[in-house]
C-alpha cells in the first residue's frame, strides 16, 4: 500500500487527527482546513470526482476543534456545512448541539439532540443532553415550553439505515436491538429522554395514522411504548389501528392499559366498546358504552354505538 502523501487530503487529515489526538486543535484545525481545500480545489479543477462524505468528515473534524478551543460559532457553522454535505450525521449533530447548549441557544441545542436520539435511541451524550435542556427549557419557559420549540426534523428511514450500516466502534457500544414491549420496559421508570423520544415516536405514528398506514403506525406507537408506558394516549392510538386491521383482542388489551392509567379515559371505553362489539361481546360492550355514558352523557357516537349494540341483542 503506497503511503500517503503529507499534501494529500488523507495525509492532511491523518495529520489532524494526531494533531487533535494529542491536544494540538489549533493546529489539528489549520490541517483540516488545509484538506479541505485541496478537496475543494481537486473538484473545482475536475481532477476528481466530488466526495460529500469526504468533505462533510473535514468539516465536523474541524468543528470538533473549533469547540475545544471555545469557538462555538465557527462550531456551528462547520457542523451546519457539515449536515448539508451528508445530513442527519450524528457527530455534526451532537457537536452543533453542544455548541447551542454553550451559547445558551437551549431550543437549538434540543432539537439536535432530539434529531440524534431518532437516528439512535441508545445515544448516551444524547439522551444526557435531551436531560438538561428539558430541565432549563421548563425553568425558562415554563409548563407549554414544547410549544415553543422549532420543529424536530423527521429523519428518513434511509438515514437510519445508513447509521445502521456503520461500523463505527460508537456504534458497536450503542447498538441494541430494537426494544420490545416487555413487563421489566413497564416495570422501569422512563427517563425524561425516553419520554421525549416516546412523544416524537408516537407523532410519527399518527403522521401514518393520517395516511392509513395502520400498520406502519402500530409500529411505531409499540416502539413509543417501550420507551415510555405512561402516556394512555398511545395505547387508545394504537387500539385504533387494531380496530382498523380487525385485530379485536388486541385493541380491547390496548383499551385496557390506557384505562389503567387514565380510568376516566372517553376514548378507552368507547374503542373497547366497539372492539368487544365486533367479538359479539355484548354485554361487555354495553357495560363499556355505560362507564362512558357517565362521563360524558350527551356523547353522540357512544349512544349511537349503545343502539346497535342492543339491535345485536334482538
Amino acid at each position: 500500500m503506497a503511503p500517503k502523501s503529507p499534501d494529500s487530503v488523507e495525509g492532511l487529515r491523518a495529520a489532524g487527527n494526531q494533531s487533535f489526538r494529542n491536544g494540538q486543535y489549533t493546529e489539528a484545525s489549520a490541517l483540516y482546513g488545509r484538506a479541505l481545500r485541496v478537496l475543494q480545489a481537486r473538484v473545482s479543477t475536475r481532477a476528481g470526482s466530488s466526495d460529500p462524505e469526504e468533505e462533510s468528515v473535514l468539516y465536523s473534524n474541524r468543528a470538533a476543534c473549533h469547540l475545544k478551543n471555545g469557538n462555538c460559532s465557527d462550531c456551528i457553522k462547520d457542523c451546519t456545512s457539515a449536515l448539508a454535505l451528508v445530513p442527519f450525521s450524528i457527530k455534526p449533530l451532537l457537536r452543533r448541539a453542544a455548541a447551542y447548549e454553550a451559547l445558551e441557544k437551549y431550543s437549538l441545542a434540543y432539537v439536535d439532540y432530539m434529531t440524534v436520539l431518532q437516528i439512535d435511541k441508545s445515544m448516551k451524550s444524547a439522551v444526557e443532553g435531551i436531560n438538561r435542556m428539558t430541565r432549563v427549557l421548563m425553568d425558562s419557559l415554563g409548563p407549554n415550553w414544547r410549544q415553543k420549540l422549532p420543529p424536530t426534523p423527521l429523519v428518513p428511514v434511509s438515514a437510519q439505515k445508513r447509521w445502521d450500516s456503520m461500523p463505527s466502534e460508537n456504534h458497536k457500544d450503542s447498538a441494541k436491538s430494537k426494544p420490545k414491549e416487555t413487563t421489566t420496559t413497564k416495570n422501569k421508570v422512563p427517563s425524561a429522554g425516553d419520554v421525549e423520544r416516546a412523544k416524537v415516536l408516537k407523532e410519527e405514528g399518527n403522521e401514518f395514522v393520517k395516511k392509513g398506514n395502520h400498520k406502519k403506525a402500530i409500529e411505531k406507537y409499540s416502539e413509543s411504548l417501550s420507551f415510555s408506558h405512561l402516556e394512555s394516549a398511545t395505547y387508545t392510538n394504537r387500539a385504533l389501528c387494531y380496530l382498523a386491521l380487525k385485530q379485536y383482542k388486541e385493541a380491547v388489551k390496548d383499551c385496557t392499559d390506557a384505562l389503567k392509567l387514565d380510568g376516566k379515559n372517553v376514548k378507552a371505553f368507547y374503542r373497547r366498546a366497539q372492539a368487544y362489539k365486533a367479538l359479539k361481546d355484548y354485554k361487555s360492550s354495553l357495560a363499556d358504552i355505560s362507564s362512558l355514558l357517565q362521563i360524558e352523557p350527551k356523547n353522540g357516537p357512544a349512544q349511537k354505538l349503545q343502539q346497535e349494540v342492543n339491535q345485536s341483542l334482538k
